[in-house]
């Protein structure tokens, strides 16, 4: 893949028209204005990231989470263009100087796809149709189509979320430039050829746009003809789930921290595990010397340091396997290759944060109540769609949002503006449609 093709400011949904410009702001610049001023965007300050939405003492949220994947996204692509540029000359003064901008708008975009509660969110939307009330529905669909809904992604939706022309909307979606939509697919293939985990990057509805944007931008397409679509990553990508893996690793176990699932000492030895003894006391040495006698305050202060240590280790990385990842061949995360120090460390982290955060009593309850809410949403919806000529099938119809297609004449159509419908919903609002369709609560006039 060549560095000049991937970086595009080309438009979906504009590729044939001149659109007039009255400000200086480059086309990336307008992308993530474009994230930051939307509806979806702003609807991750009510979804969860880890823990439940904030009480007394706060906590990440989707939106903050995205917020501080996007610093983190900014400097790594920033310092892999200033080094790349010293020696390809050839690059500087073009397009490629701004893939900071294009890392940073995609890792704003990057969770825009997840439904209300996480993971749980998406497990209750793919349970629905393989073990719930939607597995009838199998023969009545194509197999791609029961693919892609009993794999559903919060990537693949992202994606859909950013190109599809729901109803009421300009062709093309949010209208952003190739290089930002292609840097937001983690798993560029479709839900016929998963990865192992079982995750893909776009729906069959969207397959055709994201063959357009790879094949115009010279993306390495893996699939011999007939066999389900997978192509190389764009290069981007690589950073994009850098930042995305410093930040909900290191700052899940911060969060920890202040809800005291996880002691002072232990979060502190983690993050001093990143360093050699000698770094070490140089850190504890400035803690002493900025007299940060405040647990909370020294944990800030390592986590800083510990962010600061893997951007670096990650550039580095990026660097030293650009040639591998512009082949297309590149295997794992940039974390994967990481200096062994630091990727003890890292691992380290994550394994206590499986043992200790993931399957704390906090997150475990928010996981099950957001199940069962979601998968109650999805059968009263999935029933309202599927009967549409019932009374309560015609109210709850009713109810959605116009954008979506929910009286489409086409049964894949109905349910995947279900599956819009119930996933572009914050976890305040599922549970207050939750409450009013099963008659708990009434609403207050």
């Amino acid at each position: 893949m060549e560095w000049q093709k991937l970086i595009s400011n080309k438009r979906l949904g504009q590729e044939h028209r001149h659109v007039e410009r009255h400000d200086d702001r480059t086309e990336f610049k307008r992308d993530y204005d474009r994230l930051i001023f939307s509806a979806p965007f702003r609807r991750l300050q009510n979804k969860t990231q880890v823990f439940p939405l904030p009480g007394s003492v706060f906590v990440h949220n989707r939106l903050t989470h995205s917020l501080e994947v996007a610093s983190v996204g900014m400097s790594l692509g920033n310092d892999v263009a200033q080094r790349i540029c010293a020696y390809r000359p050839e690059l500087r003064g073009t397009l490629f100087e701004e893939i900071g901008q294009i890392v940073a708008t995609a890792c704003l975009a990057h969770d825009l796809g997840n439904p209300p509660f996480g993971h749980s969110g998406e497990k209750a939307i793919q349970t629905f149709f393989t073990e719930g009330g939607g597995h009838f529905l199998q023969h009545q669909v194509s197999p791609e189509f029961w693919s892609d809904i009993t794999h559903f992604e919060g990537n693949a939706n992202a994606f859909r979320l950013l190109t599809h022309q729901f109803k009421g909307r300009r062709p093309g979606g949010f209208v952003m430039t190739y290089s930002t939509i292609a840097s937001i697919v983690k798993y560029p293939f479709s839900s016929m050829a998963p990865s192992r985990s079982g995750k893909f990057g776009f729906f069959l509805s969207e397959r055709d746009t994201y063959q357009r944007i790879a094949d115009e931008m010279g993306i390495i397409c893996k699939s011999k003809p007939g066999e389900p679509l997978r192509y190389a990553r764009h290069p981007l990508v690589y950073l994009v789930e850098a930042a995305d893996d410093i930040c909900y690793e290191i700052m899940d176990l911060e969060d920890a921290h202040k809800l005291k699932i996880l002691s002072f000492e232990t979060v502190s030895d983690l993050f001093l595990g990143f360093f050699d003894d000698d770094t070490q006391q140089k850190i504890l040495q400035r803690i002493r010397d900025e007299q940060l006698t405040d647990e909370n305050e020294q944990v800030v202060y390592l986590r800083a340091c510990v962010i600061g240590k893997l951007e670096n280790e990650c550039v580095n990385t990026f660097l030293a396997h650009e040639q591998d990842i512009l082949n297309g061949v590149f295997e794992g995360s940039l974390i994967d290759h990481i200096s062994p120090l630091q990727r003890a460390a890292y691992k380290r982290c994550a394994q206590l944060s499986v043992e200790r955060v993931y399957k704390s009593r906090p997150v475990l309850d928010v996981e099950l109540s957001g199940y069962q809410i979601m998968a109650t949403l999805m059968e009263k919806m999935v029933e309202a769609v599927t009967n549409p000529d019932r009374f309560y099938s015609h109210q709850l119809i009713s109810r959605v949002s116009s954008q979506y297609d929910i009286n489409a004449p086409g049964l894949e159509e109905r349910l995947m503006a279900v599956i819009d419908y119930i996933s572009g919903m914050t976890d305040v609002y599922a549970l207050d449609v939750y409450q009013k369709i099963n008659g708990i609560s009434l609403p207050i006039v």
